[in-house]
């Protein structure tokens, strides 16, 4: 008997999901939420194989599309790499909890106190480019601040995110945790991301992380919140009361670490009190790894 094919869900029933799980991840504990991304990271680590091969799939179709090797590396995934994912959800773990957290407290005259409260937003959705680390990024950052999140991530990553994201439902599973928390969209269909921003219904904000284009085509089109940035330019400022060891640690870090990367260093401001002190310092340290540091007239 022939098998039957399984239809792909539609984003809209996805999304729903994801609402439901939306609300039980806002009556999770603290302990509990820091328990999840720990097993998320142990997750990640022991998932190493069956996430490598999925990314190495992905390389090879971005190769024999043409993709320039600055979007390859962005795209790749090693051992080291996703030592790095496990080890930034464990960091999420160790940050204070945000939700529940009072500010702009008064008192008022009947001796009320009021404030405000942080509360979870509800579900998130993710679109973002050709970057595999950002699928459990995006997750570990959301579930700690109690939110669900749909996940649409590039079509480039496509085996890549399934596999991340694969061994996060796993860790969801083994804490009894709705696996809905965590949702991506199992499509490659450009569709799937006009149909993400109609979803006001479900979706309470919608943040694109990625060129240009796309940061401007959801911004036009999203019937939801966004939360958006355009084309980076990141800046280093070096006051002049800083520590300018760490800013050399800072420097040598944002631009030689992950060159290809859209948040990597483009722009160095210094304080003229140190420059004089700081710029032969930059200079020398960006000579070693081939960076050209290009001033003004000053």
């Amino acid at each position: 008997m022939p098998e039957t094919a399984t239809a792909t869900p539609s984003v809209e029933s996805l999304a729903a999901e994801c609402t439901e799980a939306a609300r039980e991840l806002s009556t999770l504990s603290t302990d509990t939420k820091n328990c999840v991304l720990r097993r998320m990271a142990d997750e990640l680590e022991a998932s190493e194989d069956e996430i490598l091969a999925a990314n190495e799939q992905d390389v090879a179709g971005g190769r024999e599309e043409g993709l320039s090797e600055a979007l390859i590396d962005r795209l790749l995934l090693t051992p080291d790499r996703i030592r790095k994912m496990a080890d930034a959800l464990r960091d999420v773990a160790s940050f204070a909890d945000p939700v529940g957290e009072m500010s702009a407290t008064t008192k008022r005259p009947s001796g009320i106190e009021v404030g405000q409260m942080r509360i979870p937003l509800g579900v998130i959705g993710m679109i973002y480019e050709a970057r595999p680390n950002v699928t459990a990024d995006a997750a570990g950052l959301c579930f700690k601040a109690g939110n669900a999140v749909l996940l649409r991530g590039g079509s480039n990553a496509f085996h890549s995110n399934q596999a991340v994201a694969a061994a996060l439902h796993r860790a969801l599973e083994a804490e009894d945790v709705n696996p809905a928390a965590v949702t991506l969209v199992p499509t490659t269909d450009r569709a799937a991301v006009q149909e993400m921003l109609t979803l006001n219904q479900h979706l309470d904000l919608i943040i694109p992380r990625g060129g240009e284009g796309l940061i401007r085509f959801v911004d036009e089109n999203s019937r939801v919140p966004v939360i958006k940035h355009y084309k980076g330019v990141c800046h280093l400022y070096v006051d002049q009361d800083a520590d300018l060891d760490i800013a050399e640690d800072l420097l040598l870090d944002g631009k030689v670490s992950r060159p290809s990367v859209c948040n990597a260093l483009e722009t160095l401001l210094v304080h003229e009190d140190v420059a004089e002190d700081f710029l032969p310092r930059a200079q020398a340290l960006l000579d070693e790894p081939g960076v050209e540091l290009r001033g003004d007239e000053r």
